[in-house]
C-alpha cells in the first residue's frame, strides 16, 4: 500500500500536480510564513505543525478547480491556505482524541508536547485560519468556510458521541464522514468555482464532486486503517477500533455477521483492545466487508468523474478526474492487502 506525500507524488500525480507546481509553491511559502504570524513563544509550535503535515490536498482542490473553472489566482491560493490551517488544526485534536504518536512519520504535537498544549495549538490555528479568511473581499466566502469549519468541528463531536455505539447505522457512517472529511473537499471545490464566477450548476457540481471525493477518500482512511502497513502510511494505524470508532467495512461485517458472530464481534469491541484482522476473520467474513468497503468508494469516485462533465475540457479538469483515478488505485491496493 502506497501513501504519498507533498516531497514525492507518485508517478499518476505529477501531472495534476506539475500544472499547479508554481502555485503550490507559493501555497507552501504562505502556509509556513503563517508561523511568524503567531507570538515568538507560539511560533515553533506552529512551525513544527505546518512542517510535519504533508499532502496539501485541499489547497491542491481549491488550485485544480479553479484552473478548471476559468483560472487560479492568488484569491485561490489564500482558499487553499485557509483550508489547509483548519485542516492542520482538525490534525492536531484528532490527533489527541486519537491517542496517535505518529503524524507523516513524526512525532504528533500531542506526542511531543502532551494534550493541554497541543489543544491550545489547535484553537490557534483555526482561529488565525478564521481571521484569514475574513480578508476576502466578500462576506460571503468567509461565511462559508466558518460554515465548513462547523461542519468538521460538528462532524467530530458526532463520531466522538457515537464511539462504541453499536446502534450505528451505515447512513449514520456516511453523515459523519461528509461533515468531518469531505466538508473541507467540497469547500475548496466550490468556492474555487465561485471565485471565477462560474454558474451555479457548475459550482453545484464542482460542490459535489469535492463531497463525493473527499467522502471516498475517508472510507479509503478508514480501510486503511485496518489493512495498512504504519511504515508505509506513515501514521499510527489499528486506533479506529481501540477508539470505538465504527467505520464502514466494520459495519458491513456487522452486518453480514450472523447474531452469533455479531454478539463476538460486540465483546471484541467494547473490550477496547487492539483487534488483529485475523481474528476477525475467523468471526466472519472480514475480507467480503473490506471488499464491499472498497467497491462502495470506487463507486463513489466514479461519481465524482460524472460530475465533472459539465465542465468545459481543459488539463485541469482530466488533473481533477486523475486525482479520483489514483485514489481508485489506492483501493485496489486496499483490496489486496
Amino acid at each position: 500500500m502506497k501513501h504519498f506525500t507533498k516531497s514525492t507524488p507518485p508517478l499518476a500525480l505529477q501531472f495534476p500536480f506539475q500544472l499547479i507546481a508554481e502555485r503550490l509553491i507559493s501555497v507552501e511559502t504562505s502556509i509556513r510564513d503563517q508561523a511568524k504570524s503567531f507570538d515568538h513563544s507560539v511560533e515553533g509550535y506552529v512551525d513544527y505543525v505546518v512542517n510535519t503535515s504533508g499532502k496539501r490536498i485541499r489547497p491542491a482542490l481549491a488550485l485544480l478547480a479553479g484552473g478548471a473553472s476559468g483560472g487560479a489566482s492568488p484569491d485561490h491560493e489564500k482558499l487553499g491556505v485557509v483550508l489547509e490551517l483548519i485542516h492542520l488544526a482538525t490534525l492536531v485534536h484528532d490527533d489527541i482524541m486519537d491517542g496517535a504518536d505518529l503524524r507523516r512519520s513524526q512525532p504528533t504535537a500531542a506526542a511531543r508536547w502532551g494534550n493541554s498544549l497541543s489543544v491550545l495549538l489547535g484553537d490557534c490555528l483555526f482561529a488565525h485560519a478564521l481571521e484569514m479568511a475574513a480578508s476576502f473581499d466578500s462576506t460571503w466566502i468567509s461565511r462559508k468556510i466558518a460554515r465548513a469549519s462547523n461542519e468538521v468541528c460538528s462532524g467530530e463531536i458526532l463520531q466522538t458521541q457515537r464511539r462504541f455505539d453499536l446502534t450505528l447505522t451505515i447512513p449514520d457512517y456516511f453523515r459523519i464522514i461528509r461533515m468531518k472529511t469531505a466538508a473541507l473537499f467540497s469547500c475548496a471545490t466550490e468556492l474555487a468555482g465561485w471565485l471565477n464566477g462560474s454558474t451555479e450548476e457548475q459550482q453545484e457540481s464542482l460542490r459535489l464532486y469535492g463531497e463525493l471525493l473527499g467522502t471516498a477518500y475517508q472510507v479509503y482512511d478508514d480501510c486503511l486503517d485496518l489493512c495498512g502497513d504504519e511504515l508505509l502510511a506513515g501514521k499510527t494505524l489499528g486506533t479506529d477500533l481501540v477508539k470505538g470508532k465504527l467505520t464502514l467495512p466494520l459495519l458491513y461485517l456487522m452486518e453480514d455477521a450472523t447474531e452469533g458472530q455479531r454478539a463476538q464481534l460486540n465483546k471484541l469491541i467494547l473490550r477496547q483492545e487492539p483487534i488483529d484482522s485475523s481474528v476477525l476473520a475467523g468471526i466472519a467474513n472480514y475480507a467480503g466487508a473490506l471488499c464491499r468497503a472498497v467497491a462502495k468508494g470506487k463507486r463513489m469516485l466514479e461519481e465524482a468523474r460524472r460530475a465533472l462533465l459539465i465542465l468545459p475540457p481543459s488539463d485541469y479538469t482530466t488533473a481533477l478526474e486523475g486525482l479520483t483515478r489514483y485514489l481508485d488505485s489506492l483501493f485496489d491496493g486496499c483490496r489486496q492487502a
